[in-house]
């Protein structure tokens, strides 16, 4: 069974997020996980919502629990609170 990670939240500047999203893969990959969609709104390019697959739910569930995770929204200009969503294929 497959496990999935749907994450939705408004930013700032999409550009400007997706440059600190891009730096932060390391952390994502060792939380094992892979990037499947990378969206955003047809009408508003600052509403994304990405798709990975998770290896492992526990780390999953602690890369989204994370502090570290947390400032780095903050960081790159998410500016709602995030709709996070763990999945089970």
């Amino acid at each position: 069974m497959a496990n999935y990670v749907l994450i939705r939240h408004k930013v700032r500047d999409f550009p400007e997020w997706k440059r600190g999203y891009d730096a932060h893969l390391p952390k994502r990959l060792e939380s094992g996980l892979s990037e499947k969609y990378l969206l955003h709104e047809a009408n508003d390019p600052n509403e994304v919502t990405i798709l990975f697959e998770a290896l492992d739910i526990n780390r999953a569930r602690a890369f989204v629990e994370s502090t570290d995770l947390k400032e780095t929204m903050k960081k790159v200009g998410v500016v709602d609170r995030p709709e996070i969503h763990i999945l089970n294929g």
